[in-house]
């Protein structure tokens, strides 16, 4: 529909999904959750399953859009859509989610890498429907964090920034997912900066030496709403941010 809004697509026919009930749901499978393409986005917000297993989706959601958007926009919607600013697909990359893509001639899986091609395009075949998203149910000690800049409340990002950070029972890192949206044409995830913060003792100095790896390690793109620059300096800023916080909620126990 905002292609259409936008009239960048003028399709011959349209069909409407609402009513597939099938694909509405939120499962937790024992590896894990399992949540179908119509769902809405305000069901998983407000979802206590979502909230006490993938709570990192939860507190991104609360950025997109509005609650009247939120209740009706789908998960699958916003990621077939594929808009680079977009939150939920930046979430999905941090989250090592799975796409489930079905047609007649059967089923495949992708990774959010193989699924977001470039702006507003993924690798969906035209008789394709995405049916499902997989989410790994996270290890213990496992901390997360989602922030972002807007130039208004409920607009798209100009740069957000998806952390899941696993800590070690000695306090080292055991993972690190750092996923950017708003950077260019698809949602980027920091893989230099993961790998340096893996095995790695990890203080306020240890991150901010890892936001300075992400800030080289990206390559914004410039648009009206902000330079190449600006965006770099956003991204290190919020990568800071948004580590330090995954930090502190690992440390404290808990899980996202």
């Amino acid at each position: 529909m905002p292609l259409l809004n936008m009239r960048l697509v003028e399709p011959a026919t349209l069909i409407d999904i609402n009513r597939i009930e099938s694909l509405t749901y939120i499962r937790e499978a024992p590896q894990a959750l399992h949540i179908g393409a119509l769902t809405r986005q305000r069901q998983i917000e407000r979802s206590p399953v979502v909230a006490r297993s993938c709570p990192l989706l939860c507190e991104a959601l609360q950025h997109v859009g509005y609650p009247q958007i939120r209740h009706r926009g789908t998960l699958g919607g916003s990621l077939a859509h594929a808009d680079p600013a977009a939150e939920l697909p930046a979430v999905m990359m941090a989250l090592e989610a799975q796409f489930i893509l079905r047609s007649q001639r059967g089923s495949r899986v992708l990774t959010p890498a193989e699924f977001f091609v470039t702006y507003l395009t993924t690798a969906l075949e035209p008789d394709e429907l995405l049916c499902e998203v997989h989410v790994p149910l996270p290890p213990p000690r496992t901390g997360w964090s989602f922030l972002e800049v807007a130039r208004v409340a409920g607009a798209f990002a100009m740069v957000g920034a998806a952390v899941v950070l696993t800590l070690h029972e000695s306090g080292h890192c055991q993972r690190a997912r750092l996923a950017f949206t708003g950077i260019g044409p698809v949602p980027q995830r920091a893989y230099q900066t993961e790998a340096a913060l893996q095995g790695e003792r990890l203080d306020p100095q240890r991150l901010q030496d890892a936001a300075q790896l992400a800030d080289q390690e990206l390559d914004p793109d410039s648009d009206m709403h902000a330079s190449a620059a600006y965006r770099r300096n956003l991204a290190r800023v919020l990568a800071q941010r948004a580590l330090h916080s995954a930090w502190q909620r690992a440390q404290e126990g808990q899980t996202g």
